[in-house]
């Protein structure tokens, strides 16, 4: 996904159902532990990498706390 503009990739995450964007998130996340595992053995060439990793799983765990939010709202 780092190929796309933000708003691609916004428009793509907003698409997921709540179960995809919950494997989104673990995915990103066994990523960013292996950047970071490359980083501190020396052999990662990108380390902004680390920062998109980061802000992807922010990105996904936005939405769903929006659809959290969102869901409270109307059932009140």
């Amino acid at each position: 996904m780092a190929e796309l503009k933000q708003t691609q990739i916004r428009q793509q995450l907003r698409e997921m159902d709540d179960a995809q964007l919950h494997g989104e998130i673990a995915a990103q996340r066994e990523l960013l532990y292996s950047y970071r595992r490359r980083h501190a053995m020396r052999q990662l060439d990108n380390t902004a990498a680390i920062r998109a990793a980061r802000k992807q799983i922010a990105r996904a765990l936005t939405i769903l706390r929006e659809r959290e939010l969102t869901a409270q709202k109307e059932a009140n």
